[in-house]
């Protein structure tokens, strides 16, 4: 059996050729989508004093009890909430609120910084919208969901379930593969900060609810990785299921949340509505 090429599983060509294809879309898609939402959105809310610690809010037409808080990814090291607005058209449409969530990138940031920065901007969420949230996201942004709920509220002043559910996209949960490739030069992990950082070792909150899609076209360890984090999870008393989208690369899975009616959108609404 032949050793994994972790470069090629986590940086691999078609990977990146999927992202470049999808980049003026998705910009295009979520500059529309603000100026749709109009005075329904409230755009770089201030949640700390960083200049990327801001969030925006995206309240739908009707509703709005039920709150999704979204983290984007980009290897906790590129992109930005603002490539993704277009994301909160579907739960909007079902009368969820969305928040689109910023952080600082590495190398100003470390990885442990980006998770203590978007707990201080869940935490800012569930006190100024008076709800608890469902965090949602993609890739190093489904890493930080699944550390949301795997995070003790309680010592944070928080009810014990200010993060409700969770559903991370196309998730990272094991941090130990990427100290070997080119990803890590500007996160600057090593093999046991790595694991310490990795949720899939950490306690879930006992009967939360956590669901994981990735792509059926993605690359064999982020399916693995996806497969065996849900597997564990549900070991550990959690309600944590695996699914897979047939015949999405890593990018296009998450192009479903903008669609009112996709399976994926309307898991998410019953994770945000019910937990």
């Amino acid at each position: 059996m032949r050793p994994m090429d972790a470069e090629a599983e986590y940086v691999s060509r078609p990977m990146l050729a999927e992202l470049r294809q999808r980049l003026p879309a998705w910009e295009r898609d979520a500059a529309a989508y603000r100026a749709h939402a109009g005075a329904r959105a409230r755009i770089d809310v201030a949640y700390g004093a960083g200049p990327r610690q801001h969030l925006d809010v995206f309240s739908p037409e009707r509703g709005g009890g039920a709150v999704a808080l979204f983290v984007h990814g980009g290897y906790w090291q590129a992109t930005g909430k603002a490539w993704f607005s277009h994301l909160a058209r579907g739960a909007n449409a079902h009368g969820v609120t969305v928040v689109m969530v910023g952080y600082t990138l590495c190398p100003e940031a470390t990885v442990a910084g980006i998770v203590d920065e978007v707990r201080a901007a869940v935490a800012f969420a569930v006190k100024n919208l008076g709800a608890p949230v469902t965090v949602f996201g993609h890739s190093a942004g489904g890493h930080l969901a699944a550390c949301m709920l795997a995070t003790d509220w309680r010592a944070r002043d928080l009810p014990a379930d200010a993060v409700r559910a969770a559903m991370p996209v196309s998730g990272l949960f094991e941090l130990e593969p990427l100290v070997a490739t080119s990803v890590n030069r500007k996160l600057g992990l090593d093999a046991a900060e790595a694991r310490r950082l990795s949720p899939i070792a950490w306690r879930p909150p006992a009967g939360r609810s956590m669901v994981a899609y990735v792509g059926g076209a993605e690359t064999a360890e982020f399916r693995r990785q996806t497969s065996a984090f849900a597997e564990r999870w549900s070991d550990a008393g959690a309600k944590a299921t695996a699914v897979e989208v047939a015949g999405q690369g890593h990018f296009g899975v998450i192009d479903a949340l903008a669609e009112p009616d996709s399976p994926m959108t309307l898991e998410l609404v019953r994770l945000a509505i019910a937990g």
